[in-house]
């Protein structure tokens, strides 16, 4: 009776657990979508400074802004300009209630709102592929991205990668972008024509070439890379961004075309560099992934095994090889960190012991913190959380699109960089999960499924802090603390060991200090 008494007691406490980890999950996701709801309703961006010079700005990857030709623009006197001014008038005098939902979704900024889209595709393309009959997995194709399983696997390195690129194309066309519109300074149709409403707010910039369509152009073409099943939705989503600044007033057609012609010019030469970068060789081969394991052995060390099952090759075993966007592959080289604890130490057995104590009885709090920081398949990833955190600041500082860009522009080349070295690491060491070092550590989270030595979720924590602390100077201690729960959430967690934590922090500061150094002499201050 006694025995059976105490069964039931266990069960009772797996039950209650399962269902308080149920209920935070819960009342943890309806509270995120109240934060993403929240930008459903934002007012039309109305920049404190318009950046009327951000044509002077240095950019990333474009060494002459003039490269990339725009015709100067037609007089406003021209009979065809009043065409197409007539064109606004008659199309704002029907407008329907799905165009003007239309013109105020796009109107708190193209920069938020094509980042919001990138988040949510990672998430939709989070999901790790199921195993073959004979145990191996399949992996996913840019060859043939219909084929099972869908390309890409937006795992973190791959989704950091993906920001980096979008963000940066975004930022560099922008320049380009204001650059002309100085040069051509034709001023936006409602100031031509006071017929015209200017639905989206007034604005002191000129309207030639659009910022609309230079950020419409250049992200669609952009995601034509990183999201090629979804070319159909993003060219969709193009137009309307492009519909909704004709139809607000802020652009006329030939304001549009000659914006998406700079923006998908532009993207061409990110693309290039994104084909020759890497991170096509990411993956590995056979070969790559046993040298690992021979290796570790050799220097007397406990190899990382994989704990799925079957047992899945490590993620991206070569993105450590990947070329960095703020410095250059010798310093991603010269960032790894020292060792971490030899697996027969002292010092591991202590640290082990510690993941132990977390895990064998996790408080509620503890619960909470793991699963706010989770994000493991299904989410937009640590790097798309930053993303989402430093949008969420962004928004309270009236920012410019262009300043909006180059502040999402160098958060995400620390992230992309952060990850380059975090997973040059792991697989420098191919340190094992404390849950493998002991089989009674029974993680609070997914496991993922790649080496533990340094942290992902610390690294990309440490970098995002650092640099967001730059940009929003009245928030650094604030994302510092951030930067620290996510990092503590692996630990308690059971997924890492102190060690991995706390110079994955160290890493990615050093990381993000480079973003920072980049931001001090870009002209943008």
């Amino acid at each position: 009776m006694h025995k059976t008494l105490q069964l039931n007691q266990n069960s009772m406490q797996k039950i209650y657990r399962y269902f308080t980890f149920i209920i935070i999950a819960a009342t943890l996701f309806a509270c995120s979508k109240q934060v993403e709801s929240r930008t459903d309703n934002l007012p039309a961006l109305q920049p404190s400074n318009a950046n009327l010079n951000a044509g002077e700005w240095k950019t990333i990857l474009l060494k002459r802004l003039d490269t990339f030709a725009v015709a100067t623009p037609i007089a406003v006197t021209h009979v065809n300009y009043v065409a197409e001014l007539n064109e606004i008038k008659g199309l704002q005098k029907n407008l329907t209630n799905n165009q003007n939902d239309n013109i105020k979704y796009w109107a708190a900024g193209g920069v938020l709102r094509w980042n919001e889209t990138m988040r949510e595709l990672v998430a939709k393309y989070n999901l790790p592929p199921y195993e073959n009959a004979d145990g191996t997995y399949p992996i996913p194709s840019a060859a043939n991205p219909f084929a099972y399983p869908l390309f890409p696997f937006a795992n973190p390195p791959y989704a950091a990668r993906a920001y980096a690129y979008i963000s940066a194309a975004q930022y560099d066309a922008l320049v380009a972008c204001w650059h002309y519109k100085k040069l051509y300074n034709r001023p936006a149709p409602s100031i031509t024509d006071a017929a015209i409403v200017a639905k989206a707010g007034a604005t002191p910039l000129p309207s030639y070439p659009s910022e609309a369509a230079v950020i419409a152009g250049v992200t669609a073409e952009m995601m034509k890379l990183f999201f090629p099943t979804e070319i159909g939705a993003i060219e969709q989503k193009a137009k309307l961004h492009q519909d909704a600044a004709i139809m607000s007033g802020a652009a006329t057609r030939s304001d549009i075309v000659a914006g998406e012609a700079l923006g998908r010019q532009i993207a061409q030469v990110f693309i290039a560099r994104g084909r020759t970068d890497n991170a096509g060789k990411a993956v590995g081969t056979p070969a790559d992934w046993a040298n690992f394991e021979t290796t570790t052995i050799a220097k007397g060390e406990i190899p990382w095994i994989s704990q799925d099952k079957p047992k899945r090759p490590g993620m991206l075993p070569l993105f450590g090889n990947v070329v960095p966007f703020l410095f250059d592959t010798a310093t991603s080289r010269a960032l790894i960190p020292p060792p971490p604890p030899s697996t027969s130490s002292d010092k591991m057995k202590q640290e082990l012991a510690e993941v132990y104590s977390y895990t064998k009885n996790p408080t509620l709090k503890n619960q909470q913190l793991v699963l706010f920081w989770g994000d493991g398949v299904g989410t937009y990833t640590p790097p798309g959380h930053w993303n989402a955190i430093a949008a969420e600041d962004f928004i309270k500082l009236n920012l410019s699109e262009v300043k909006w860009a180059r502040n999402l522009a160098l958060l995400n080349m620390s992230l992309m960089d952060a990850g380059i070295v975090c997973w040059k690491t792991k697989y420098t060491y191919y340190n094992p999960r404390p849950s493998q070092l002991d089989p009674r550590i029974k993680t609070l989270t997914g496991l993922p499924n790649f080496p533990a030595y340094i942290s992902g979720h610390s690294t990309f924590s440490g970098a995002a802090a650092s640099i967001l602390g730059y940009l929003v100077p009245n928030r650094a201690a604030a994302y510092t603390q951030m930067a620290n729960d996510a990092s503590k959430s692996r630990l308690i967690g059971g997924l890492h060991f102190r060690a991995d934590c706390e110079v994955g922090l160290q890493v990615g500061a050093q990381v993000g200090q480079y973003a920072i150094n980049k931001a001090k002499i870009d002209g943008a201050n």
